[in-house]
């Protein structure tokens, strides 16, 4: 096993160190830091950002409200696949919404949300609408494969519609629910960001993204975008590990 982890270890140094390599040499050939910084550059830039206060608040802010869209995300894709699971009507009248939802563009979502609210919402709502159909979609398909022969052994038993719920529907659903929570995530991130750089709230990651490519700062533009691909990897990680603990703690 320690081997194996090491060569896992090895094969991303190597992995980032070329593609490091890649990006230097390009950099090097272009010879214009305006069009593309080399990582030098960018670690340059990224080093004099992270001591600054101003760089902590908007990334702790950035945080905050992209995860309290996808927490929302999560409860009310829970409910709504409740909702229309139970009750036909109700599939009838919410299924084209959520997948109306699902299909359209996010740009149109944040230019609508930016004449509705405060745009400090906006990115609050633009990740919850990205988690809902995703993570409604996987409990839904999971629910439908719920296997008919302990359906007939809990009408054979009388069970009660809480009792199947409880222990015949939620285990089914659960790792469709696991699936779409980490599938919504990247989603959530990424929408979250955007909504950020288009509505351009007071202390955000998006909005010194926006700022950085206005005033043509190409290596902070890079160093603000390599933090979102770190956070973005360091958030999925975290929530891995507390979603599938939680499994786990559910099998037991």
């Amino acid at each position: 096993m320690t081997s194996i982890r090491e060569n896992k270890l090895l094969g991303k140094v190597i992995s980032f160190a070329f593609w490091m390599l890649v990006w230097y040499l390009c950099a090097l050939k272009v010879g214009k830091e305006l069009i593309l910084p080399s990582p030098f550059a960018v670690l340059k830039s990224l080093g004099s950002l992270i001591v600054t206060s101003r760089f902590w608040i908007a990334t702790a802010i950035t945080i905050v409200r992209i995860l309290s869209g996808y927490a929302l995300g999560i409860v009310t894709a829970v409910l709504l696949a409740v909702m229309t699971c139970s009750n036909s009507l109700a599939d009838a009248i919410l299924s084209p919404v959520i997948r109306i939802v699902r299909s359209t563009p996010v740009a149109s979502f944040i230019i609508l949300a930016m004449l509705w609210m405060n745009r400090t919402a906006v990115p609050v709502l633009m990740s919850m609408l990205m988690v809902v159909p995703v993570v409604w979609e996987n409990i839904v398909a999971q629910y439908q494969t719920t296997d008919s022969s302990l359906l007939e052994m809990a009408r054979a038993y009388e069970l009660s519609a809480w009792k199947k719920f409880r222990y015949i529907y939620v285990p089914s659903a659960f790792p469709g629910f696991l699936a779409g929570c980490m599938s919504a995530m990247g989603l959530a991130w990424k929408s979250g960001i955007a909504a950020e750089v288009l509505s351009q709230p007071t202390s955000a990651i998006g909005t010194d993204l926006y700022y950085a490519k206005i005033y043509l700062e190409t290596p902070d533009l890079f160093a603000w975008t390599s933090v979102v691909i770190i956070l973005s990897m360091c958030i999925e990680k975290i929530i891995r590990k507390l979603l599938f603990r939680g499994k786990t703690n559910e099998s037991k």
